[in-house]
């Protein structure tokens, strides 16, 4: 006779469901041996890979030591060829933070063979590893071919330099002054001060326009055909003259470009900076505004002359 007591919320769980409770009894000691024989069996995995670990340093601790030399040695070499590839990179006048990049890169790459040849000489099978790699590699490539692509271009075009940085270029249908360039975008900034990302694979192969650190302006101005032309190309120049953001070279174009209805329209076309594009072309035109209405020189406006024939019937 059992001398077991149970309480009355166990006698009613067996009530309500008898044969739930009789297996979950029956079972219950199995359950515990298992989990016993589990935390045991992996006891006993973690010691022997202790022992496995310990016999192998003690058996390849030549190579082991070895290994961590080819180590040291590797992260001094790569310290040293990056600060001759930096000074290499400095010669030729390349941007800080992709001088700073490509320096990063060549010495992660030689750590990288130095670590390589160190798991060689502590005993790897660094064919097996360098395979798998490879084969890893193919994987990535082909899930990541637009990344790839925009690196290889920047690549191309940090060694090629089609265009640095400040010059004003044209390309796959957008334009702006060129503020960045990455290993996988450079970004253009517009006269409005928005930007746009251009990925470098959409740069490389198609037709670019440079146009370098300065652009020219395209202005006009029309005057009435009575007007004595050399008087009022005359004061065109002299405002360009006058407006310091106008540069002396190469010389601005003045004259005449077309016989229009009601005007004759004069072209005006000097080079400025950049980053004085917007603000010259303002200046330019009020000043020539104000000296042409000084000099009681009109500037006609389209006009049509209408005349009305009576009907003698």
């Amino acid at each position: 006779m059992s001398n077991e007591i149970n309480s009355p919320d166990e006698i009613a769980l067996r009530k309500d469901k008898p044969i739930e409770s009789a297996m979950n009894f029956a079972v219950a000691p199995f359950l515990a041996a298992a989990a016993g024989d589990n935390q045991a069996g992996a006891a006993d995995h973690i010691s022997a890979w202790k022992d496995k670990l310990i016999e192998y340093v003690i058996n390849h601790s030549g190579a082991l030591v070895s290994a961590v030399l080819v180590i040291v040695v590797g992260l001094l070499a790569a310290r040293w060829i990056g600060k001759l590839f930096d000074r290499w990179l400095t010669h030729k006048a390349m941007e800080q933070p992709m001088r700073t990049l490509l320096v990063r890169i060549v010495r992660l790459l030689i750590f990288a063979m130095a670590l390589v040849v160190a798991l060689g000489t502590a005993g790897m099978d660094v064919t097996a590893l360098i395979a798998g790699l490879g084969v890893a590699g193919v994987g990535v490539g082909l899930a990541l071919q637009g990344v790839l692509g925009n690196l290889v271009a920047g690549l191309t075009i940090i060694f090629t330099k089609p265009f640095r940085v400040g010059e004003w270029i044209e390309i796959a249908g957008v334009s702006g002054q060129v503020k960045t360039i990455e290993l996988f975008s450079t970004t253009l900034l517009h006269t409005d001060m928005s930007r746009v990302v251009v990925p470098n694979r959409k740069i490389i192969g198609e037709i670019l326009h440079n146009y370098g650190s300065v652009r020219q302006l395209d202005l006009s101005v029309g005057v009435a055909y009575g007007t004595n032309l050399n008087d009022a190309t005359g004061i065109v120049r002299r405002v360009l003259t006058g407006n310091p953001r106008v540069l002396k070279e190469p010389v601005p174009v003045v004259g005449v470009t077309m016989l229009a209805d009601s005007s004759i329209n004069i072209a005006i076309k000097p080079w400025v900076q950049v980053d004085d594009f917007v603000f010259a072309q303002a200046e330019i035109n009020q000043a020539i505004a104000e000296q042409l209405r000084a000099a009681d020189i009109s500037i006609p406006f389209p006009q049509r002359e209408i005349r009305m024939l009576n009907n003698p019937a």
